[in-house]
């Protein structure tokens, strides 16, 4: 007995030996980890139950029918999609109308290939994101210095992939009805299949069950002549036109920083990409879309973007061709495609 003690507690100090020593080897991913759990702690800890929202008088009626709506798409995703639903969205969190998290994203500056971190359990990521913008503002300047393009904005959404339980956030109130059940049964995706170090084919795979979800739901609640259901279908081709104009963008920037001659200065590679991106965006206002508004690049207003911006469509959407080979027609063949993919990724 006093032996098996001894093991125990020499394996013991040999664990704790290994924990000082990986925190002490990689603290600046420890601060990290430590640092967005504290943020997303917070957000979790001022959530209030949606009761709480409902029943409180001063809060608008027409964010009320919100948060019942999003309630039957929770219902929705779990009992005709087979989705994770769990405890997610039961409480809401108050943004008051400022971001919560921003994410970094880059790419080379001549070759359409992102930067990526490696997190334990996740793999490598394209993206990484801050609660506290200043300290993702460090990391961006660390990037830019290594010559990357970068790029660091606020997302509206995000998944704990079930580590936690997700609140509604309250800007996500401010969608249509189409894009809110898009955006939360694309969330509850991740929840339900996501492959660590495949980025790609998880945000591919997470946008194309919102999309196809989104409208079988609303053709469930609305019909196929209801105005949320044919706004939204609009609101999609759009969006499919828009999407597949900026993959075409990512190969045509592709193949002009494959042909630059070796002897080229980076000036001038830096005039003919920012030439090249310069016709794309101008190629945006052509394009025949519902609501061109909504997508217009104004050349006096709005600045130039790097790779990186074309690169966040090829994260979401580049898989998009292969995935609408299965025809959905109705919610139960996207619960099977669902089925499907989890039992080919899983394999």
């Amino acid at each position: 007995m006093k032996l098996l003690l001894k093991s125990l507690k020499k394996l013991l100090i040999l664990v704790l030996i290994i924990i000082i020593g990986y925190a002490l080897f990689n603290f600046q991913l420890v601060n990290y980890g430590i640092a967005q759990l504290k943020g997303q702690v917070k957000i979790l800890y001022n959530a209030e139950p949606i009761e709480t929202k409902l029943s409180d008088s001063n809060f608008p009626d027409s964010l009320k029918a919100k948060l019942r709506f999003i309630h039957e798409i929770k219902k929705f995703a779990h009992d005709s999609l087979g989705l994770i639903v769990s405890e997610n969205y039961t409480k809401v969190f108050d943004q008051k109308g400022k971001p919560v998290l921003w994410v970094i994203t880059a790419c080379r500056p001549f070759s359409m290939q992102d930067y990526e971190w490696n997190f334990p359990f996740l793999g490598n990521v394209s993206y990484k994101g801050y609660f506290e913008k200043e300290r993702g503002e460090v990391e961006l300047k660390r990037i830019e210095d290594l010559g990357y393009d970068v790029e660091y904005r606020p997302t509206a959404a995000w998944s704990t992939l079930g580590w936690f339980e997700d609140p509604i956030l309250s800007n996500m109130l401010r969608r249509s009805e189409g894009q809110l059940a898009e955006l939360i049964i694309h969330e509850l995706t991740h929840t339900t299949l996501y492959l660590p170090g495949s980025v790609d084919y998880n945000e591919n795979f997470a946008t194309y069950v919102g999309e196809q979800g989104a409208i079988q739901y609303l053709k469930h609640k609305y019909g196929t002549n209801g105005t949320p259901y044919t706004n939204y279908l609009q609101y999609q081709r759009d969006e499919k036109m828009y999407g597949d104009y900026m993959i075409q963008a990512v190969h045509s920037l592709d193949s002009l920083y494959l042909h630059f001659p070796a002897h080229l200065h980076r000036v001038e590679k830096l005039h003919l990409k920012y030439k090249k991106i310069s016709e794309i965006m101008a190629g945006i206002n052509q394009l025949p879309l519902y609501h061109p508004q909504r997508y217009r690049f104004d050349f006096k207003l709005d600045s130039l973007p790097n790779n990186t911006f074309f690169m966040s469509f090829y994260r979401y959407r580049n898989q998009q061709n292969e995935f609408n080979l299965t025809p959905i027609l109705t919610a139960h063949d996207l619960n099977q495609f669902i089925k499907d993919q989890k039992r080919i990724a899983t394999r």
